[in-house]
């Protein structure tokens, strides 16, 4: 036999000798050289995880360990002969060790100059649809008519015809939602939406390329404030946290102990989540508990401790720009100086009860909106968002509490009546009634306006307009029981009350509802609390916010668990376990796994036949067994590694299909020797007369992770969220069974769920009504591009032709658009 030694061995036999190397190191092998640390390189870079397919995390902490062992080694060239280490290696472990809070300090400063920024840009564009400033063109109108209340000359409307302005309102709209949705489908897709769903699923080990990226984080950091100008019932807080964590991972890619370890990006994605949170409301405390309780599965202390410091850069720098110039972090801000009282608890019950109902009712039936949308507008995208526009503006500008910005509504809705901007009558008993019902028409409207909105093709968060919600209805409750205080002052039910000081404050009962409305759209508690807490400061009003949340809490989960982003994992068919439910399936991993799949044996495979079953198999990886027949587990490789294998040694090699492929050592084959610079590495492929041969067996784990077909089912999905495999292999007496993934387990939760409890599915809608909406949605567009067309003399056309099938006649469609990525979801297909 003869061993073919090229004057440069090829990378697939490079790779081969480096996880050779990299695994003899744990065993007190010889230090690694230069050569092989760039061997090492090119192994990180072939386990780079393919798009939509999950990060096995025993792997990642294998390779991880291996990194250490090695730099272990590598640097044992810094201590003395003595055995001390010298200063070089000090140095560089102090620099190691402090790489994280370095990292994690870098990635605040830059959250909270970017939050900053896009609040000052926010307020700016919110305010121009209405007017301008003569002092600056570049001023809002609260730095306009700084100190002034109700306006000042300064501040000038676009025009003293009401009507005009009204026009003006509504096309600058326009012009926001189409620039916004414009730019996300031509530059950054993943941009639209909140992102929560998504980072949940990415934390937890699910790739999707691109969607932490630098342009997403342009994008996203572009059109979140036009997007919010528009006047679109969505909220920035949704996509502060996708931006924030886009800063994380940019940040954290300029470091090599981030850029090649799944786990410890995994703490920074955390971090960021955090503090996204944390200047969204100026609540440090409360984005590391959000982090906790929403975002992240796996939460270490030293995690916490990241976060929290992560979180208080942020808001120290948001602080220091002082973006809003009252030392507020963020406009909603307000503190109270009274107390309540016990009677009260009725009426709070009463808020909390709204919350759980308003989340239920939300959630429902915007998912019915996304399920139409994804059926029939994912090609308009740019349309859709530019006709919300404007039919949001028309319908808000005539109300007073709709046509302003929906954080400016809830500072208003928010304050105490005496001492402060009393905005057109709120305080006045005069206009009571007519407050309380604009107030009740407002929350009608506004929910309707959020189940169509959020979802669509521009940067959209569903927290601040649910928290607008909830403050109108608790604004309007708190206006009801002053009135019935007023109407009876004596009553032994409000004896409590001090006479010299109101009895009522309106103004916590809206606090209390925007806290009802988050909790219910959310399905969190505890960080809603502190958020709220850390907004007002006030120590006396923390039971309150815990009663409302803990009813909200009690009610929602009658109508199902898990908040809307939950339901969003689910509507788009994320592979994630989520560790806030509890399963009693009752039945063994056997009736879940996939029975019989595809196997390689050690040895008897040719190249063609690996490539044969690469080219028709669905699966990302495969068991390797002994004997065809008898299945006696070896190990496993993953499909990624296999097909980069066999790429580069038929492109370095000119291997023929028939060279047999052995994916264990040949018991007779002598041991490598360590490689130096100046020995060439030992390639794989080796020729034997008119045969070759290729080995595989670097590239298998010899220790899977199997478990006995026997198992319960809950004890492996808690083995997914805990340990973080890809998949599980099923084996009995070293046999091999079949296999499971986390798809696996969720396609068996789903329909267990659904025979336990029947429903309506969310992503169907009845046939006869979607159809009927659609045709009525046609006719319309139909009706208005004629019309336009025939006042215009067709000179304004929106619409194109479109060949009916099967007929000569042309019909007109105003809907002609295109979208350059599909919002098809993805599917529970097998990883």
């Amino acid at each position: 036999m003869t061993t073919l030694r090229p004057r440069r061995p090829s990378v697939a036999s490079r790779i081969s000798i480096a996880v050779s190397n990299a695994t003899d190191l744990g065993e007190g092998g010889p230090a690694p050289t230069g050569v092989e640390h760039q061997i090492d390189e090119e192994i990180d870079e072939i386990k780079r995880y393919e798009d939509f397919t999950t990060i096995d995390w025993v792997q990642d902490a294998a390779r991880e360990q291996l990194r250490r062992e090695a730099r272990r080694r590598e640097n044992a060239r810094f201590f003395t002969s003595g055995g001390k280490a010298g200063w070089r290696y000090r140095l560089w472990e102090a620099y190691n060790a402090g790489q994280g809070w370095i990292v994690v300090t870098l990635i605040g400063a830059a959250i909270g100059l970017n939050a900053a920024l896009l609040n000052i840009i926010t307020e700016w564009l919110s305010d121009i649809k209405l007017g301008y400033c003569t002092t600056g063109f570049y001023l809002n109108e609260n730095f306009c008519c700084w100190g002034e209340d109700n306006g000042c000359p300064q501040w000038h409307r676009w025009t003293p015809i009401a009507p005009v302005n009204y026009l003006m309102y509504i096309l600058t709209a326009a012009m926001f939602a189409f620039t916004s949705a414009t730019l996300v489908k031509s530059f950054a897709p993943y941009a639209a939406g909140s992102g929560i769903s998504e980072i949940k699923c990415i934390i937890a080990g699910f790739v999707m390329k691109g969607f932490l990226g630098w342009w997403t984080l342009l994008i996203k950091s572009i059109c979140l404030p036009l997007a919010i100008a528009s006047g679109l019932s969505v909220g920035k807080e949704g996509p502060s946290v996708h931006y924030a964590v886009c800063t994380g991972n940019v940040i954290s890619r300029l470091f090599d102990k981030y850029k090649r370890n799944a786990s410890k990006t995994r703490e920074i994605l955390s971090a960021s989540s955090a503090a996204g949170v944390a200047v969204a409301f100026g609540s440090p405390i409360g984005g590391v508990l959000f982090s906790l309780e929403e975002m992240s599965p796996h939460f270490p202390l030293k995690t916490m401790w990241r976060t929290y410091f992560c979180c208080l850069v942020a808001t120290a720098v948001l602080s220091a720009m002082n973006p809003f110039r009252t030392g507020q972090l963020v406009m909603f801000q307000v503190r109270y100086d009274r107390s309540w009282h016990f009677f009260e608890v009725i009426f709070y019950i009463i808020i909390g009860i709204f919350g759980g109902l308003y989340g239920a009712f939300v959630i429902k039936w915007n998912l019915r909106a996304q399920a139409f949308r994804k059926k029939y507008l994912s090609k308009h995208g740019v349309l859709e968002a530019t006709l919300l526009a404007v039919g949001t503006a028309i319908i808000c500008f005539p109300s007073i509490f709709l046509s302003i910005d929906m954080t400016e509504s809830m500072e208003i809705l928010f304050k105490e009546c005496e001492g402060g901007e009393d905005y057109h009558g709120l305080c006045e008993s005069k206009h009571r009634w007519s407050m309380f019902f604009s107030l009740i028409l407002a929350t009608a409207i506004r929910t309707s306006l959020v189940i169509i909105s959020y979802g669509c093709k521009v940067p959209a968060g569903i927290f601040v307009p649910s928290m607008a919600i909830g403050a109108s209805f608790g604004r309007a409750v708190g206006i009801l029981v002053e009135a019935i205080h007023d109407a009876n002052p004596t009553s032994a039910f409000f004896s409590a009350c001090d006479p010299d000081l109101p009895c009522i404050t309106p103004g916590t009962y809206a606090f209390l509802g925007s806290a009802a409305a988050l909790s219910g759209i959310m399905h969190i508690t505890v960080s809603v609390v502190v958020i709220m807490f850390e907004l007002t400061g006030a120590l006396t009003y923390i039971l309150p916010t815990m009663i409302v949340v803990g009813v909200t809490k009690a009610v929602g989960e009658l109508f199902g668990k898990g908040g809307i982003a939950d339901r969003m994992i689910w509507f788009n068919g994320f592979p994630f376990l989520d560790n806030k439910e509890e399963h009693n399936f009752g039945v063994p991993v056997s009736q879940v796994m996939t029975a019989d799949p595809v196997t390689l044996p050690t040895t008897g495979c040719t190249m063609a036949d690996i490539e044969a079953i690469l080219a028709d198999s669905g699966f990302q990886g495969f068991p390797v067994v002994d004997e065809r027949h008898a299945k006696i587990l070896v190990g496993y490789i993953g499909r990624t590694e296999l097909r980069y294998a066999v790429d580069r040694v038929k492109k370095h090699r000119g291997v023929l299909p028939t060279a047999r492929c052995y994916f264990a050592a040949p018991a007779s084959a002598a041991p490598l020797a360590p490689a130096t610079p100046s020995v060439p590495l030992t390639p794989a492929v080796t020729v034997d007369g008119s045969s070759s041969s290729v080995d595989f067996s670097r590239f298998v784990d010899p220790t899977p992770v199997s478990v006995h077909p026997r198992l319960p089912l809950e004890t492996v999905m808690d083995m997914f969220r805990k340990i973080g495999p890809r998949v599980i292999l099923i084996e009995y007496r070293g046999k091999v069974l079949g296999l499971v993934t986390v798809k696996d387990c969720l396609k068996y939760q789903f329909k267990a769920e659904a025979n336990e409890s029947p429903r309506v599915d969310d992503r169907v809608i009845v046939e006869g009504q979607e159809e009927w909406l659609w045709g009525l949605i046609m006719r319309g567009a139909e009706w208005t591009s004629n019309k336009l067309a025939t006042v215009s003399r067709g000179r304004i056309r929106l619409n194109s032709d479109v060949g009916r099938r099967g007929s000569g006649q042309r019909r007109t469609v105003i809907m002609d658009g295109t979208e350059d990525v599909p919002d098809d979801g993805v599917e529970l297909n097998r990883i």
